[in-house]
């Protein structure tokens, strides 16, 4: 693919601090930065940490406004004022292009420079894939507002085939979604690892299916380390009583658990993409993983699968690996190759030609104008 010209494009781009959407923007981020692209960043929710405050601003600049994201609200009243304050922004920073990691805040949104939105979840299919379910009424303005971001915006982009299936099945047809691949840039270090597993992810929400591993982990031969929250920022929270729990590490700390493990462990009932197997599968860990379909479309062939409601399958997924040295370096390596197909700088140029294309198009319109 050739590489787009995008040097000096200011991208406003929204983030947010509680789970994989900082590490996407943040990967991305500095690979577009090596393509010209500056970016800024809005964080919304939660505010950052000192140590990703620093990491956002080493990239391009951040900027953190007092809003929520709308999956911890109760109304679309709680957001209603969000389109005003990102077009203010946008206006203010001279934004070329809105980068929105939550589609709902497009809904509305007029700003007359292009908008691309990415779905990397969503309560509407968070409930169809954790609890098999429609949404319930209480949260039947998500679907409202989701669909109206999609609508309104230029561009909507899927991290992965089934979740752009999910969506659809959910909202209809979107006809501006296109799936773009999320990457890692954490290179393969050779380092000693040990008999052990590890775990990574924001254990309060039911999507990441904590339980279920925690269970599993009663009766391992090795012992299994759950890194991340067990309580979330509306006061959920997930009891850990078998696995080793070490709580909510920084990126760094987490990878460097990754490297030393020789199994990584990720049993999510929902995951429209999933960074924690890529980048445990490049620090050249073997992999057991729920199966369940975004699963199956990035890892099938190169890593052992279990029912994601099953502790016992988990269990003797793990065991046969812990047990079973052959295997686990057969499936490191198929690991490995895989992953190498899911590379921060291939997701950035593939971003990059969507940028160019919505841009060419924003200065041909307002030259028409």
């Amino acid at each position: 693919m050739q590489v787009p010209s995008l040097r000096g494009l200011r991208l406003l781009m929204t983030v947010d601090a509680i789970g994989g959407v900082w590490r996407y923007a943040m990967d991305l981020a500095a690979e577009l930065k090596v393509l010209g692209v500056e970016t800024v960043f809005v964080c919304l929710g939660p505010a950052p940490s000192a140590q990703k405050a620093r990491e956002a601003n080493s990239i391009g600049r951040l900027l953190v406004l007092d809003a929520p994201l709308d999956w911890l609200v109760e109304s679309a009243e709680a957001v209603s004022g969000l389109p005003s304050m990102i077009a203010d922004l946008a206006r203010r920073e001279q934004a070329d292009l809105l980068h929105l990691n939550l589609p709902s805040q497009a809904a509305g949104l007029e700003t007359g420079i292009p908008v691309l939105t990415v779905s990397h979840s969503c309560v509407v299919t968070w409930f169809a894939g954790v609890r098999q379910s429609g949404v319930p009424e209480a949260w039947e303005w998500q679907l409202d507002l989701n669909r109206s971001g999609f609508q309104c915006a230029d561009a909507v982009i899927s991290p992965s085939r089934s979740h752009a299936e999910m969506l659809e099945r959910a909202y209809g047809a979107i006809p501006q979604l296109q799936v773009v691949y999320n990457g890692s840039r954490i290179e393969n270090e050779l380092t000693e690892k040990r008999d052990m597993v590890f775990a990574a992810g924001r254990w309060w929400d039911d999507g990441k299916n904590g339980a279920v591993l925690d269970a599993a982990a009663r009766s391992l031969d090795w012992p299994l380390i759950m890194a991340g929250s067990n309580t979330g920022p509306n006061g959920q929270h997930l009891p850990i009583a078998h696995a080793s729990h070490q709580g909510e590490l920084t990126h760094d700390e987490t990878v460097a658990l990754m490297r030393e493990a020789k199994i990584v462990v990720s049993p999510s009932i929902y995951e429209p993409f999933g960074l924690a197997p890529l980048e445990a599968a490049r620090a050249g860990a073997a992999l057991v993983l729920s199966d369940v379909p975004t699963y199956r479309e990035l890892w099938d062939g190169c890593a052992l699968f279990a029912d994601p409601r099953d502790p016992e399958a988990f269990r003797t997924a793990i065991s046969r690996l812990s047990s079973d040295a052959g295997l686990r370096a057969v499936l490191a390596v198929r690991a490995y190759e895989r992953s190498m197909h899911f590379i921060v700088s291939a997701q950035a140029r593939a971003m990059a030609a969507i940028y160019e294309r919505l841009a060419t198009r924003g200065k041909t319109l307002s030259a028409a104008e």
